[in-house]
């Protein structure tokens, strides 16, 4: 047998002690010791470091009935700590974030609950989780109140929109959520498929009742999200789920070069996600399907969590979190809105913990 020009057997694989690890971070860290998706989980952490170490615009995409299985505590944690940039979510996250600012709750559930008697006691069913229909239109009512007070001066991306409705909920929220953290923080917040929810039936009640025809300018979302790209030095992605958040952000790299042949492309890539790719899906293709259209670069330090984001993502945030003040950050963006439709927003890095 010949040897090998590749030394094949530079890392090998070594067992965690029980009891090693002192902290989160030292036990999600030992993880890259292992093999399969625990070794995977202390990548992620690894470049979540990274990106955060870098001058480094970071998104987190946001699908996935995430918010009412109890991640909205977490989202405005990493708003609030500087440790993402830009948020984009599905209209359903950001409808059951707005409901708990209200005073709204979800409430565990059963997936064995006959689904027929929770139609008739006005239960709504989230997998394991329950909501009450009759709060729900409560907070859709509130919403559609909230955008009446718009001033329908010109098209509102879903970032200024989404910028107001958090002003104004922070003035009767019972408590802090994702958009009025964001709105408070200077953190856009991007809804592209805001029709697709509860949102845009709230904003159907505000159009009805009051005849409001205020615009949602979602190409104008597609406008600020590639400037953001062409104006970042690097970029980083996080996504829990798939679907439009994250087809949404990884085509961001892609505006500039339709507009100008000047190709961009995201640095630093993280995805936990159960989707398979087979089935020629995975919500928005794997990575390395995305290197071939350039949303990915072909050097980016990237990896795939294949985990339930409720148990590898907590376990993620905290480890981060612990580890932070160990962290050599280095520079975060901040927006300034210029209005103007070809040069959108101006960026100036300042110190991530500013």
């Amino acid at each position: 047998m010949k040897k090998p020009r590749v030394d094949y057997f530079r890392s090998p694989v070594e067992g965690i002690v029980p009891g090693e690890a002192k902290s989160i971070y030292g036990l999600v860290e030992s993880f890259s010791r292992l093999s399969f998706q625990g070794r995977n989980l202390g990548e992620a952490a690894a470049i979540w470091r990274k990106m955060l170490e870098a001058e480094a615009t970071i998104f987190l995409g946001l699908a996935g009935a995430l918010v009412p299985a109890g991640f909205r505590t977490m989202v405005r944690y990493l708003i609030e700590n500087r440790l993402i940039d830009c948020l984009v979510s599905t209209g359903a996250n950001i409808f059951h974030d707005v409901h708990e600012t209200l005073g709204g709750r979800h409430w565990k559930g059963s997936v064995r609950a006959d689904d027929a008697k929770l139609f008739e006691a006005g239960v709504d069913r989230i997998y394991d989780t329950f909501a009450s229909e009759r709060e729900f239109r409560r907070t859709e009512k509130r919403i559609a109140a909230v955008a009446r007070g718009l001033k329908a001066t010109h098209p509102y991306t879903t970032r200024e929109f989404l910028e107001f409705l958090g002003k104004e909920l922070k003035k009767e929220a019972r408590a802090p959520g994702i958009v009025t953290t964001a709105a408070e923080h200077g953190t856009p917040v991007f809804c592209p498929a805001v029709a697709d929810s509860s949102i845009g039936m709230a904003l159907d009640i505000c159009r009805y009742k009051w005849g409001k025809r205020f615009i949602i300018d979602v190409i104008g979302d597609v406008t600020e999200t590639g400037a953001i790209m062409r104006n970042s030095g690097q970029t980083g992605v996080i996504y829990l789920g798939g679907g439009t958040p994250k087809n949404f952000i990884q085509q961001a790299s892609l505006v500039p070069s339709k507009r100008m042949n000047v190709f961009f492309s995201h640095d630093y890539a993280i995805q936990v996600t159960a989707d398979m790719p087979q089935w020629g899906g995975l919500s928005g293709c794997t990575f390395e399907e995305a290197k071939s259209w350039g949303k990915i670069g072909v050097d980016a330090r990237q990896v795939t969590v294949n985990c339930d984001a409720t148990i590898a993502f907590p376990l993620l945030v905290s480890a981060i979190a612990e580890e932070l003040p160990n962290i050599k950050t280095g520079k975060r963006p901040r927006f300034e809105w210029t209005g103007d439709r070809k040069r959108p927003v101006r960026i100036k890095y300042v110190p991530r913990r500013s």
